[in-house]
């Protein structure tokens, strides 16, 4: 299958370790709770799709010891090239486009990823496929429209028009606002067995690693979200300034977690 999608925030950008970093602040204690709890130990064979900055790949290295293996793989790969484990490879691939090995892997996770690809439900398929007998599927996907902000019921909650416009223009790129809500119904669906799902967000304020996730997202796509005429230059600016404000506060996207084993 050749892949259609493009993923707009782009590992190559100068914005892109303060992307990864924030978002491993954020959401690696919820995913190392989550896979401690479904079993990770020594000798599983583990592949994580989209390994970022390589925070999880590295955790599961350590987890599953010399008797282990974790494979992680990137589009690009630039944030992972410094890992250096001997359990541990980094493999450059499209998820969407290229083969994975079939019936391998204990543990198959993957975050962030699912909700940029139009052929997500395809990719899912692959995944499962990857799976030895017994082995747990983990995806961790945003939904991004359930919970929005409301100054009405919230007094204080702020309606950015920053980030209006990062939506039009993720949305506008192929990326799916509804994934994660999505996924518990699709892996049962797909036949998996002990399908679980939560769900946590949190709510954003300055010197928060979701004020500094915000704040690379805009920069990365600043043109793009002014271009597309949501919000003038200005007003771009005072909501940059906004982020520092200790006044600030605005929900984060809704993280669901979403776990299956294959039979």
């Amino acid at each position: 299958m050749t892949s259609t999608h493009s993923y707009v925030l782009d590992n190559a950008a100068v914005e892109a370790p303060a992307r990864l970093d924030a978002l491993a602040a954020m959401y690696d204690p919820g995913t190392r709770r989550r896979l401690t709890a479904l079993g990770v130990r020594a000798g599983w064979h583990c592949l994580e799709i989209g390994g970022g900055n390589g925070s999880v790949a590295s955790w599961l290295a350590d987890s599953v010891g010399a008797s282990g293996r974790v494979v992680v793989t990137d589009i690009d790969t630039r944030h992972l090239e410094a890992l250096s484990r001997p359990n541990l490879e980094v493999r450059r691939h499209d998820v969407v486009a290229d083969a994975l090995p079939q019936r391998a892997f204990d543990l198959v996770h993957v975050r962030l990823v699912l909700v940029h690809l139009a052929e997500w439900q395809h990719v899912l398929r692959k995944l499962i496929d990857a799976l030895t007998p017994g082995g747990w599927l983990v995806a961790e996907e945003f939904d991004s429209d359930s919970l929005q902000p409301d100054p009405v019921e919230s007094p204080g909650e702020v309606v950015l028009r920053a980030h209006v416009g990062l939506a039009r223009v993720m949305r506008d790129n192929g990326f799916d606002r509804r994934c994660g809500r999505r996924l518990y119904a699709r892996f049962r669906e797909l036949g998996l067995m002990n399908v679980g799902a939560e769900a946590r967000l949190e709510m954003l304020r300055a010197g928060t690693p979701g004020a500094a996730l915000l704040r690379a997202n805009y920069e990365q796509l600043r043109r793009a979200i002014v271009d597309g005429g949501d919000v003038s230059e200005a007003e771009m600016s005072a909501d940059m300034v906004r982020l520092e404000d200790p006044a600030f506060m605005m929900p984060s996207s809704i993280m669901w977690t979403v776990w299956g084993q294959g039979s």
